[in-house]
């Protein structure tokens, strides 16, 4: 793992969510999951001690760090104030405009170990328009298999959809507590989300699945025909539910979490 500059040492901040990876293997399988190389650009959010950093700097064209902590990002801006090809951005990751940071957006590689308490947040900044090229997050594994689940499964509901409708999500590996200082109560996991490109939806279609996204997921135990009808960001007259419904074929008996991205799509470009 790399060290901090000489003199200075770094206590974890449980306020900032810091678990720093120190398993040197995992380290590199992160980096070789980036797969950026020579003439690419890379977004490293949280880059703490520089666990990843200190395998990505070299390799790529433009290396961004973007670290909230006073500390962490005054060491890293003395250990890389000599490479020209890396930025240390002192900044919080969602107050940040990301695109301005790099020359191309859209064909940026993104990666991070990120805070779990903040983790959603990151990743739906991440995937609002536009969207960089490739996305390798380390996140608690609980979080991990929401992101990549299926429909009908416990694990499934609006985080599923949310990156789903947008781009491919993939589990890459699992990452035990024990390669963490401090060591966290939970595992983690890698994952890597890919928007895709074109973009699939157009503005308004993701306008109308978040909207019934979050109607649904919020009421998730009731039937679709009573989250149309009653929820009240919605509030469709139950003769328009039965009516569409009938020319869509579609049993609206069912529960959100039986509806993959693709169903919920249809009910919004029908319904809202």
């Amino acid at each position: 793992m790399a060290r901090a500059p000489e003199g200075r040492r770094h206590r974890a901040k449980r306020s900032l969510g810091q678990n720093f990876l120190v398993d040197p293997n995992l380290q590199r399988k992160i980096v070789e999951a980036v797969g950026a190389g020579p003439g690419e650009e890379v977004l490293e959010i949280g880059p703490g001690q520089g666990a990843l950093t200190t395998h990505l700097q070299g390799t790529v064209d433009h290396l961004v760090l973007v670290e909230l902590d006073d500390d962490l990002a005054d060491d890293l801006k003395a250990r890389y104030r000599d490479r020209a090809e890396v930025d240390v951005i002192h900044a919080d990751v969602l107050e940040t405009e990301l695109p301005a940071t790099v020359r191309d957006w859209s064909a940026t590689r993104v990666v991070g170990n990120i805070p779990y308490n903040i983790t959603t947040p990151i990743l739906f900044r991440l995937l609002e328009r536009p969207r960089p090229r490739d996305i390798v997050l380390m996140v608690q594994r609980e979080v991990a298999d929401r992101i990549v689940s299926e429909a009908g499964r416990g694990t499934y509901g609006a985080l599923a959809v949310g990156v789903q409708s947008v781009a491919d999500a993939a589990m890459l590996f699992p990452v035990p507590r024990g390669a963490f200082r401090p060591v966290p109560r939970v595992d983690s996991a890698v994952v890597r989300i890919t928007p895709h490109t074109p973009p699939r939806l157009d503005v308004e279609d993701e306008g109308r699945l978040r909207l019934l996204t979050r109607a649904a997921f919020q009421w998730r135990r009731k039937q679709m025909q009573k989250i149309l009808r009653s929820h009240p960001d919605l509030g469709l007259p139950r003769e328009v539910v039965e009516a569409e419904s009938r020319k869509l074929g579609v049993d609206l008996t069912r529960r959100p979490e039986t509806f993959a991205p693709d169903g919920l799509l249809q009910l919004a470009r029908t319904f809202l």
